[in-house]
């Protein structure tokens, strides 16, 4: 398979994979009610599933399909990376400014990915 044809089955699902994502969230935050959610809409907490899965297994599936998104986005990067460059030195001349630029993304990248591991939550009594 060449270059282009790669890049445009991996671009589809991509878009796919967002809207995947965009709708699976939607189900945990709007559909599968939480358990104080739903005692607020039944009045009492109730059990809800949908094609046969529980929130809990909704956020396990958005999960691993977050994981498979960040793979073909990191692989859409790798196809795309000689193009990448040449952007970056076109748009940011001074190499030491392209340099403080790119550390600080991949500091910031790394702080996103690490963070909840960082951050202890809040316990509330």
């Amino acid at each position: 398979m060449n270059k282009t044809k790669a890049n445009f089955i991996i671009d589809g699902l991509l878009f796919l994979g967002m809207m995947f994502l965009t709708g699976s969230g939607l189900v945990q935050k709007y559909i599968l009610l939480s358990g104080s959610a739903s005692r607020q809409v039944f009045g009492k907490k109730v059990d809800m599933l949908m094609l046969g899965f529980n929130r809990d297994d909704w956020s396990t599936i958005h999960l691993y399909f977050g994981y498979f998104m960040l793979f073909l986005l990191l692989l859409h990067i790798v196809l795309h990376w000689k193009q990448i460059k040449v952007m970056y030195k076109q748009l940011i001349n001074n190499s030491a400014l392209r340099t403080v630029i790119m550390v600080a993304f991949m500091i910031a990248s790394i702080i996103l990915v690490v963070f909840p591991f960082i951050i202890a939550p809040s316990i509330i009594p």
